[in-house]
């Protein structure tokens, strides 16, 4: 901008690009790090003094992700252009953040594994079959949907399930289903697939580490879930 006031127009020790080259990134504010996405300033602002405007206004800088174009054009010194790389970057950063997340994720319990999949298997109104993959770590490589069924019937067949353990380069897999019923207890069709399922990981070298049935809470229930391992309908 030609009003605008420049980076490189700043006394060397103000200027971000500089100073994360010579003392690292981690050595910026957030602001001066907002300010490198935003390039330039405008008349009378540089791009430091527009970013400490956005952290007074949003607060934090989860805050600030949040925010949409719109809103973020409301502060003073941010059009559209800028507007557009803020989202851009954070909605980036967001993706890797869920990525790493999802990559570095242990699941070696059964609470673990119903926390991953609680949330995604509250609103199925009938009974959904998953397979969460895991590698030779217990740690989580991807879950996936193998197959719906009604409110109370799931049909599962064991190639299925393991052509995605198999492409996935899973060494373990956990199955996984949801009772829309809200009762987590497994049915005696629950406890057959389990184990037709055991059967074929066994020969396949994939091990089935465990089945979770995801339910509701009640006062009587202290789980919204159970382990049929745990229950004891694991057997070599």
């Amino acid at each position: 901008m030609a009003d605008g006031i420049l980076i490189r127009d700043l006394p060397q020790n103000e200027r971000p690009r500089e100073r994360l080259v010579e003392k690292g990134a981690e050595a910026l504010r957030d602001a001066e790090l907002i300010a490198i996405l935003l390039r330039t300033g405008t008349k009378g602002a540089s791009a430091v003094d527009i970013a400490d405007r956005l952290l007074k206004k949003f607060e934090t800088l989860h805050n600030l992700a949040k925010a949409d174009r719109e809103e973020l054009r409301k502060i003073k010194g941010i059009g559209r252009d800028k507007a557009i790389a803020l989202k851009g970057a954070f909605t980036l950063a967001t993706r890797m953040a869920r990525e790493i997340s999802t990559e570095a994720r242990l699941l070696d319990t059964p609470a673990r594994i119903a926390d991953l999949l609680r949330e995604e298997n509250r609103v199925y109104q009938v009974e959904n079959f998953q397979v969460v993959m895991l590698n030779t770590r217990r740690r989580l490589i991807r879950h996936e949907s193998i197959s719906q069924g009604t409110l109370d019937t799931l049909l599962v067949h064991p190639r299925e399930v393991f052509k995605s353990a198999i492409a996935a380069g899973a060494a373990a897999i956990v199955l996984v289903h949801n009772h829309p019923s809200g009762d987590p207890t497994p049915s005696e069709s629950d406890i057959k697939v389990t184990r037709d399922l055991i059967r074929a990981g066994q020969l396949l070298k994939i091990e089935v580490l465990d089945h979770i049935i995801l339910g509701r809470l009640t006062k009587e229930r202290e789980h919204d879930f159970v382990s049929l391992r745990e229950l004891g309908f694991f057997y070599s």
